[in-house]
């Protein structure tokens, strides 16, 4: 495994939303695979936090609660000055029991912010808005001191602006990149600027669709096998579907201007690469964004659901 000193460093960017934190650009995504040894995880995790990264995520249903307990390992002795997010999953259970079984799994007496994870719809916001619901007993967590703040990560832009609009979420998490529904960029993240709410992108490269030819997630293609993406984060064959490069979706999606960009880096290349590639960012100007764009729509095509994006997704305009 190469060292930090290979990576760039990453400072502090600016606030998250109207949480005090300031947040690096980059932000760690999921790192847990089981067929990875745990030692290995953590100490992948560790480089992206030496490469100055400190803003970290995860969730209990991540390789059934591993990821939370390999962040909690990468953390000890350093949780001061880094931002840790974990989720509640099962958003129709009493919330309480989740909250207390994921700070187990980490060992932390408490995070920075729980999100209610993966709202699908608005009337799922609805419910879980409602007197009595999911939101309603996260706050009760916060009171106890177990979050600092409270949001949602979310799959539905009508889901996200009500979310933005009541004044409820600190933080909402959400698709940006060069394949998302447009109403991701042109309404929901100028909303959660205008109200002072946090923005946390993810999907930067499609689940991997933008990268090589896979179903997302590195599993192959079921109705053309080819050009798979093994395990180790290296490519085993150049795909041979249209693809996209890391450095054009980590350029297009900092051009965008989230507060933080999650990516998932869990092997040492998958750092190296994203990481000089965000060291490297200039923002793209409109005629490179729309031509990403249009790349992005041949790279994703024959690979399956884009389950980040509602029915009939729009891509931006911008």
């Amino acid at each position: 495994m190469s060292g930090p000193s290979s990576l760039p460093r990453f400072t502090p960017r600016r606030e998250l939303g109207r949480t005090g934190f300031t947040a690096t650009s980059v932000g760690i995504g999921d790192v847990a695979d089981r067929t990875v040894p745990r030692e290995e995880l953590i100490a992948t995790l560790r480089r992206a936090l030496d490469a100055g990264l400190n803003v970290i995520d995860t969730a209990p249903g991540y390789e059934d609660g591993l990821s939370e307990e390999v962040v909690g390992e990468a953390l000890r002795g350093r949780r001061e000055g880094v931002f840790v997010i974990d989720k509640v999953d099962v958003l129709d259970a009493p919330v309480a029991p989740q909250v207390e079984e994921s700070l187990s799994r980490l060992g932390l007496p408490s995070v920075d912010l729980f999100a209610l994870h993966a709202v699908k719809s608005l009337a799922q916001w609805e419910q879980v808005a409602r007197p009595g619901g999911a939101l309603e007993q996260l706050e009760a967590c916060v009171a106890k001191g177990q979050a600092r703040f409270r949001g949602i990560s979310c799959h539905h832009p009508d889901a996200l602006l009500a979310a933005v609009r009541s004044g409820r979420c600190d933080v909402v998490m959400f698709p940006l990149g060069p394949f998302v529904d447009a109403r991701y960029v042109e309404q929901v993240l100028p909303l959660a600027r205008e109200k002072g709410v946090g923005v946390v992108s993810f999907k930067t490269f499609g689940a991997g669709k933008l990268l090589g030819d896979t179903e997302g997630y590195g599993r192959p293609l079921q109705a053309r096998p080819r050009g798979k993406v093994g395990s180790g984060g290296e490519a085993r064959d150049t795909p041979v579907l249209p693809h996209l490069s890391v450095a054009e979706c980590v350029h297009y999606t900092l051009t965008l201007d989230p507060d933080v960009m999650l990516m998932g880096l869990g092997f040492p290349n998958e750092q190296d690469a994203a990481l000089h590639a965000a060291a490297a960012f200039r923002p793209l100007e409109d005629a490179a964004l729309r031509t990403v764009r249009e790349r992005a729509h041949a790279a994703i095509e024959g690979k399956g659901a884009v389950w980040w994006n509602p029915p009939s997704p729009e891509v931006p305009t911008r």
